[in-house]
């Protein structure tokens, strides 16, 4: 090991943190794994969907028999009926992070939500804003009389450069945005440009998985199909069935919320499956726009490696030059 004191105090004063992320379908999930017995690491999910038990098919839930022996934190915990949000993310990621380091493991972050990820890499506070009830419920009011598009043209006046990474449909982020704007006269936009300067108070490595865009976008519409095929439309019928409306956080999920509108009659099945596939190709496309212009992310392209093993063979390597410490095994 060097000798080199500067680097070396460094790395004791800041705790290892991996992450490992990427657009939806990228196949974060097997690397996940293969990466987490490599360096003694237990994963906690960076997914805004996979935290809610009975949505398993159309969040592509990891299950229990491939976790492969590897912890997971952050799936399959919450009620439908609970909210999830940024707050209670940073509360519990954290709360396992801890864990993690006294078993003298490294917490690995796998998952696709970028704003999760952010929050928790730069330990931003967002609770403060969590607590203004009021402008939220008349938001809220408007958009449920007026639509989501009403408020959606509202955010791209105030703020267009946050309108272009979120989409009109996640009603919940168009109003956290606007309600910034009402209470700082700031565009939340900026106020996340800030954010990236702040120094991470951890010794990281930030992997962004990536693939070629027509293959990228081939994978989601496989996958869309392979969803179907296992049973996506009974279990949001069975969740609706449950009481799950589409007010819920939980139900404005892709590949939840456009079947309402089939159970509705207004659409047919192939329809709501051609939208799924459509806004989730959409979705990975915000995805990377977002992982673009985050700071010290590594770019792991899967078509430029032979095969699985020599990609994380790669990735270990730079842990190694990182200096974040590893058993190497």
């Amino acid at each position: 090991m060097e000798k080199t004191e500067g680097i070396k105090t460094t790395a004791i004063k800041k705790r290892p943190l991996i992450i490992l992320t990427g657009p939806t379908a990228v196949g974060k999930t097997s690397l996940s794994i293969k990466l987490a017995k490599a360096v003694g690491g237990e994963i906690i999910s960076a997914d805004s969907m996979q935290i809610y038990k009975k949505m398993d098919i159309g969040t592509a839930k990891i299950m229990p028999e491939e976790m492969q022996g590897v912890p997971h934190y952050l799936v399959d915990e919450l009620d439908p009926r609970e909210e999830f949000n940024v707050v209670v993310f940073q509360k519990k990621a954290k709360q396992a992070m801890e864990e993690i380091y006294q078993r003298g493991h490294i917490p690995v972050i796998v998952g696709g939500t970028g704003f999760y990820i952010q929050a928790l890499l730069y330990d931003i506070d967002f609770s403060v804003h969590e607590e203004e009830e009021t402008y939220r419920s008349f938001l809220a009011k408007e958009a449920e009389e007026k639509g989501k598009e009403y408020l959606y043209e509202r955010l791209k006046e105030v703020d267009p450069e946050y309108a272009q990474i979120v989409h009109s449909n996640n009603v919940k982020r168009v109003i956290r945005a606007l309600e910034y704007y009402h209470e700082t006269g700031q565009k939340l936009s900026a106020h996340n440009e800030q954010q990236r300067e702040r120094n991470a108070p951890y010794q990281f490595a930030y992997f962004v998985l990536n693939l070629d865009r027509e293959i990228l976008y081939d994978r989601i519409n496989k996958r869309v199909d392979e969803m179907m095929e296992k049973g996506l439309a009974k279990e949001v019928a069975n969740l609706i069935k449950d009481g799950c409306g589409k007010e819920l956080v939980s139900m404005q999920g892709l590949g939840y919320k456009e079947f309402f509108d089939y159970f509705e009659g207004k659409q047919s099945l192939e329809e709501t499956v051609e939208i799924i596939k459509r806004d989730t190709r959409h979705f990975a496309k915000r995805q990377l726009t977002w992982f673009r212009r985050e700071k010290d992310v590594i770019w792991m392209d899967k078509g430029r490696y032979p095969d699985e093993k020599t990609l994380l063979d790669a990735m270990l390597a730079i842990l190694k030059e990182k200096k974040i410490n590893y058993d190497g095994k």
